[in-house]
């Protein structure tokens, strides 16, 4: 790759900048990278980088590291595949995975990575179809602009692309992503889970890390690996103390530019509500995990899910209790509506936009905890009740007007809901009826006992009783048996004697009232307001600042930098000496035989894993961290525990990602794994 002028000017820039910012790749900080770093990229580096990042769908990020589909993300990211792929007797997250040839990789049941090709701006066109627009009307012009613009894009190519309209500052500008859609996803290699998460619960969102936090897969078109032009090549060394990075990755959500009434609901109920559940049903899901080996390695993922999921809200509850984060937020909130009051050129209706969202979260309370569990589907944690919701939805839906879908089952999103309808994932009963069982629980208790939908789904039984019927009688596992009714359509689903099936139709007209209640009273009044917010935004400092995260591709910059903790500085490296000083040979501290085996072979002083100021978030897991050069020098997996208020907000003072150094993926895949064939892929070496 050439080394450009960049590259020159970082090697000798002494740098001290703030790193914050989420940046889409169509408008990126260059006076500030300018100011900051002496240069900043070209625009040829920027679409290279595009291309040569990817996202996973569900909610992780990755980047192509060879012409020939290899993607490496992190561990944790592909799990799910290596649990789906797993059996009794061959426990591939306990023991690890490795394709030493190419007719070895296995098809990942449900996942998929998307690469984005083009972003162009659509505001006009959805701001067209909603004008002068209210609640439903408003809500319904909205799904229907959307559902076209989509199509339009997708055309007859649905199988290898994907098209999303981003809302973008809260409705200050609608852009449309064009992604290309790889749906054969192949396992190549993963390392044993307790190396990959070593240290668990205990360490995560903390630094010091020694986490192998890594994986690859590899992606195939027309049963070859696919050919990729933009790819990101691995620098075996990684980086060193002080040097600028840069991620590309796909952060999932923040709320930085929330009003006040929104932040507080947040608090109050959402944040709340949530760790609430996640505490019991992390202590259900522990319990299960003890029945035997084989129900922990059915429950391993889930658990793990819950348990980070626990940790990051917690953060972001700490943080909104932060008397000093708020005040901050409503001094900003009161300056931006001083500013509107005084400008004659914006919407009269502006002015009241705060009061409005305000009102329409209050109206929530009216309604929510049925929204939540009867629409949002929190009541029916299971993998058949989500595929009978499929099969009852997607039936009706494909037969109206694109226009008139629900978005989930628009043209342009039905290759991945069938993706997920028709999935070889495997699925556990015992596992099932645990979870049904849970949430079923929770909406009785949220309803009350003598609620009408708890009445119709619980009868006269215990949730327990309920989910063990539903569950054992249900045939929804089998693949072919979800064909025929997909295949069969409405009529075939309404004449179902499948108890899920059954379930899903009894309580969809009451799930779809409550939704487009939801949409009505309070998403349409929010949406609508918030773009008169952001327009004031737009009107006060241009459009020089950066958007929430919507789980797009972002640019974040930054540098290899450790923080002062009390009295203490944090280093940015971690060594593998410290790796196998930490490990005592039990949970969350034990190392798999390999690496215990390899210890002799391996440099102690490696870097292992390391802190950059980067601003990330949720999602950002897998991003590549890149150098000037366009070279991948780290993994992103995690941010210390100062980053979890990262949703509202960045201090540069301690907040840091936590990202796998390349110099220890590259000796792993030599020295511990003897991958060859893989490494010589990765770097061209052996």
């Amino acid at each position: 790759m050439r080394k450009t002028m960049l590259t020159v000017l970082l090697a000798s820039t002494p740098l001290a900048w703030s790193a914050e910012g989420m940046w889409t790749l169509d408008n990126p900080p260059l006076a500030r990278m300018k100011a900051e770093l002496g240069a900043a990229p070209d625009a040829a580096w920027f679409e290279h980088v595009m291309r040569g990042s990817a996202r996973i769908a569900g909610g992780c990020s990755a980047s192509f590291v060879s012409p020939e589909g290899l993607v490496l993300t992190n561990h944790h990211c592909a799990v799910n595949c290596v649990e789906q792929l797993s059996t009794p007797e061959q426990d591939r997250v306990k023991q690890g995975f490795l394709a030493r040839e190419r007719s070895q990789e296995v098809a990942c049941p449900a996942m998929e990575v998307n690469r984005l090709e083009a972003i162009s701006d659509v505001t006009k066109d959805v701001k067209a179809a909603t004008k002068g627009l209210q609640g439903q009307a408003f809500k319904d012009a909205y799904n229907a602009a959307t559902a076209k613009i989509t199509q339009a894009c997708t055309g007859d190519a649905g199988a290898t692309r994907r098209c999303d309209v981003v809302d973008l500052y809260h409705g200050g500008q609608y852009k449309l992503y064009r992604y290309h859609r790889f749906q054969d996803v192949r396992l190549v290699f993963a390392p044993e889970q307790p190396v990959a998460f070593f240290g668990g619960d205990p360490d995560n969102f903390n630094f010091p890390r020694y986490d192998f936090d890594m994986s690859v897969v590899r992606v195939y078109e027309d049963g070859k690996p696919a050919a990729v032009k933009d790819w990101l090549p691995i620098n075996p060394n990684g980086p060193q103390a002080g040097e600028a990075v840069f991620v590309t990755g796909h952060p999932g959500s923040t709320q930085r530019g929330y009003t006040m009434a929104q932040l507080q609901e947040l608090r109050a109920h959402d944040l709340l509500g949530w760790l609430l559940r996640l505490s019991e049903f992390r202590g259900r899901l522990i319990g299960y995990s003890e029945r035997s080996p084989e129900a922990a390695r059915q429950a391993n993922a889930t658990l793990f899910g819950v348990e980070n999921g626990f940790k990051a809200l917690n953060g972001e509850l700490a943080a909104l209790n932060d008397e000093t984060l708020m005040a901050t937020k409503a001094r900003d909130e009161a300056a931006l509506r001083r500013f509107v009051a005084g400008r004659k050129d914006l919407p009269p209706e502006t002015a009241k936009a705060w009061d409005a969202i305000a009102g329409a979260l209050t109206s929530y309370d009216a309604f929510r905890n049925a929204n939540l569990m009867i629409a949002n589907g929190a009541a029916f944690d299971s993998a058949l009740f989500r595929q009978a919701r499929r099969l009852v939805r997607g039936t009706v839906e494909r037969e109206l007007p694109n226009e008139k879908r629900l978005p989930e089952y628009a043209e342009a999103a039905m290759p991945q809901m069938q993706a997920l309808l028709f999935s070889k994932a495997p699925v556990y009963p015992d596992f099932e009826k645990n979870k049904l069982g849970f949430t079923l629980t929770k909406m009785r208790e949220y309803l009350g006992t003598d609620h009408p939908l708890v009445k119709q789904v619980l009868g006269g039984d215990s949730p327990e009783q309920v989910a063990a019927r539903l569950v054992d009688g249900s045939k929804l596992a089998d693949l072919a048996v979800r064909r025929q009714l997909w295949d069969g359509g409405a009529a075939a689903v309404r004449a179902s004697d499948d108890p899920m099936v059954k379930l899903a139709l009894a309580i969809d007209d009451a799930a779809r009232d409550l939704r487009k209640r939801y949409e009505r009273e309070v998403e349409a009044v929010v949406q609508k307001n918030t773009e008169l917010i952001a327009a004031a935004r737009f009107a006060q400092s241009g459009t020089g600042i950066y958007p929430d995260a919507t789980f797009t591709l972002r640019l974040s910059y930054g540098r290899v930098q450790g923080w002062k903790e009390g009295d203490n500085d944090v280093p940015p490296f971690t060594r593998t000496a410290g790796l196998f000083a930490r490990a005592t040979g039990a949970e969350p501290y034990a190392l798999p035989p390999s690496w215990l085996a390899a210890k002799a072979r391996l440099d102690p002083n490696r870097p292992f894993n390391f802190v950059t100021t980067n601003d990330i978030i949720g999602g950002n897991s897998g991003s590549p961290m890149l150098n000037a050069k366009g070279e991948v020098v780290g993994l992103v997996f995690d941010g210390n525990i100062h980053s979890l208020g990262g949703a509202f907000g960045y201090d540069p003072r301690n907040n840091r990602a936590v990202a796998v150094d390349t110099a220890i993926i590259v000796e792993a895949l030599d020295k511990v794994y003897d991958a060859q064939a893989l490494l010589k892929e990765l770097t061209g070496k052996r």
